[in-house]
């Protein structure tokens, strides 16, 4: 074959390169070994949710989220792959410092909030709370309330605002409420996932506060009330602890602004 006939195909090999890129296929940036060293302990004996996180649960439930890990060029998208593990990681610890492989070698250990949560049942006429129901963490986020258990219920074609412990007996379902809620600004506040995937400008008001771009705002986002604006503490610098190693075992660099030491929380 000469090089002139191979032109096309290699053009037609290029376009569908592109294409493959804006497919959602996180795959290619996260393998199930890569998930396996990232998530190391997830299946210790001693972690609740042993043989719960799968990565094949994780890359279906990505699939309903087209944008999450496939904006922006690569970089970008592996640094939301580390951020959105990170988050959830820390979340669902079953770390301690000194713990085999160190403490960040241990996200996804816990399947349901520990202690003897409250029902986080709160008067709300759009989103009621189903007769001897409780709304407690779950999951990789831990979603809690019944306020958001069930709008991420509505999103991912699922009640759960009747049946909320299938965040706990389902996998696929458990990381779509991550996503969701990741995906899904609540204003004031932007989208973990605009900030990860650098869509987010702050306005005249986040600047006032302190509130830039990087991963340290998406811990703003998820938890900022407790853990924003109070300069170094040890949840904030476990968030960062598991976002650096997730970057380093995806090669890439970890972006500005990781804490929120200084920054506000959102209103």
């Amino acid at each position: 074959m000469s090089f002139a006939s191979l032109v096309p195909l290699l053009l037609l090999a290029s376009v569908l390169g592109a294409a493959a890129q804006q497919s959602g296929d996180i795959g290619s940036l996260i393998s199930r070994d890569l998930f396996n060293e990232m998530l190391k302990h997830r299946n210790d004996g001693n972690c609740p949710a042993k043989g719960f996180y799968t990565y094949d649960a994780f890359i279906t439930a990505t699939k309903s989220f087209g944008g999450f890990g496939t904006t922006g060029d690569t970089d970008t998208r592996k640094r939301e792959i580390a951020a959105f593990l990170a988050q959830t990681s820390h979340e669902t610890t079953g770390g301690w410092a000194s713990a085999p492989d160190g403490p960040y070698a241990w996200g996804y250990c816990q399947l349901r909030e520990q202690g003897n949560p409250p029902d986080y049942c709160v008067a709300n006429q759009q989103w009621p709370c189903a007769p001897g129901k409780k709304y407690y963490g779950r999951g990789p986020i831990q979603i809690s309330y019944n306020y958001n258990y069930g709008p991420a219920g509505k999103a991912i074609n699922s009640d759960l605002l009747n049946n909320p412990d299938t965040v706990a007996t389902d996998p696929v379902i458990s990381f779509k409420t991550a996503l969701w809620f990741w995906t899904t600004p609540q204003s004031p506040k932007p989208s973990c996932h605009a900030v990860a995937a650098g869509q987010w400008q702050p306005s005249a008001a986040d600047t006032a506060a302190g509130r830039v771009p990087g991963y340290g705002v998406i811990t703003n986002i998820i938890n900022g009330g407790l853990e924003c604006g109070k300069g170094s503490n040890p949840q904030v610098q476990d968030r960062i602890g598991f976002y650096k190693r997730y970057c380093d075992l995806l090669k890439v660099g970890y972006g500005n602004n990781l804490d929120c030491y200084t920054q506000k929380p959102f209103a």
